[in-house]
Formats: C-alpha cells, sequence, structure tokens
C-alpha cells in the first residue's frame, strides 16, 4: 500500500475503503487459487460490437457461431491435454518438489507433521490440507513442506488432493 500512496494517495484511500477482500486475494473469502478471474461477459461483448448491429436473429446467430467455434476449438486443445496440470502449475509443482528434499519431516499426530526447512518450522495437518505457511489455502498447489511430508510417508503428491477435499 505504501507504493500506491506514493503513485496516488486517493488510491489508497479508495482500496481501503472498498476493503481489502474485494482486491486482495489473501482477504478474499473465496479461494481462487492463483487463477486470474475476469468478467467472461467483458470478453464476450467484445467479440460482438459488430454484431451488435443486426437484427436480433442475426444477432443471436453469431453468438450461436461464437459459441460453437470457442467450443471447437476448447475441445481440441483439451484432446491434446494428457495432464490436469498446466504447464506453469507443473513448474510450480516440480519446484516445490525440489525445495521438499532438504526438509526434515517429524509426525505430532496421525495427519499432523513438524517440517524443519533452515531453522524455521512449519506445521501441516494434511487431513485438513493446510500448512501455516499459508501457500495452499491460497494457491491450492501442495507447498514443499506439504510434498515433504508426503514423500516421507511415501505417497504420491496427487494423493494429496483426496485428503484436502474434505
Amino acid at each position: 500500500m505504501s507504493k500506491v500512496s506514493k503513485v496516488d494517495q486517493r488510491v489508497k484511500e479508495y482500496l481501503e475503503e472498498a476493503g481489502y477482500e474485494k482486491w486482495a486475494r489473501c482477504h478474499s473469502p473465496v479461494n481462487r487459487g492463483r487463477i486470474m478471474t475476469s468478467n467472461i461477459a467483458e470478453c464476450i461483448n467484445g467479440y460482438l460490437v459488430e454484431a451488435r448491429k443486426l437484427p436480433i436473429l442475426g444477432f443471436l446467430k453469431e453468438v450461436r457461431i461464437l459459441f460453437a467455434a470457442w467450443n471447437c476449438k476448447n475441445n481440441e486443445i483439451a484432446s491434446y491435454t494428457n495432464t490436469t496440470l498446466g504447464r506453469r502449475f507443473k513448474e510450480i509443482l516440480t519446484h516445490n518438489g525440489v525445495k521438499s528434499l532438504r526438509m526434515t519431516v517429524k509426525p505430532a499426530e496421525s495427519y499432523l507433521y513438524c517440517v524443519y526447512d533452515s531453522g524455521w518450522r512449519y506445521i501441516v495437518d494434511i487431513e485438513r490440507g493446510t500448512c501455516n505457511c499459508g501457500r495452499y489455502q491460497i494457491d491450492e498447489i501442495p507447498c514443499p513442506y506439504g510434498i515433504a511430508v508426503l514423500k516421507s510417508k511415501n505417497m504420491d503428491v496427487k494423493d494429496y488432493g483426496r485428503y484436502c477435499s474434505e
């Protein structure tokens, strides 16, 4: 917020008045993960600027053609996809897996673990899918500490989602 106030104090005041939960991901009551949210209506409106000049039947035909084209394109892309994760998320997961290699895991309870990394202690609850680092709760991608726990139990990272869905 200090950077925002340097640019324009009014913007800072406006954002604070609006409430952090409306624009800051970490304060959001809805878990959006790392997904960039956008208004799909704005996207559709952008494509249909010229079609709005047509009579209603012509407009609806253009809408149908647009959605059919999008559906066809997305189905084609999906047919070549052999993983449930996008490239960026795979990279994050791989990076977290590498970081987890240097950590020490000690069980505290049946689903509760202490993970030690460079003098820091993190608490991972694989039953609830939480870590006190807060990354999984925000991104829904297993953090390095969660991965360290799973590796210590000889579990695959894909099994992590099973515990987190409760």
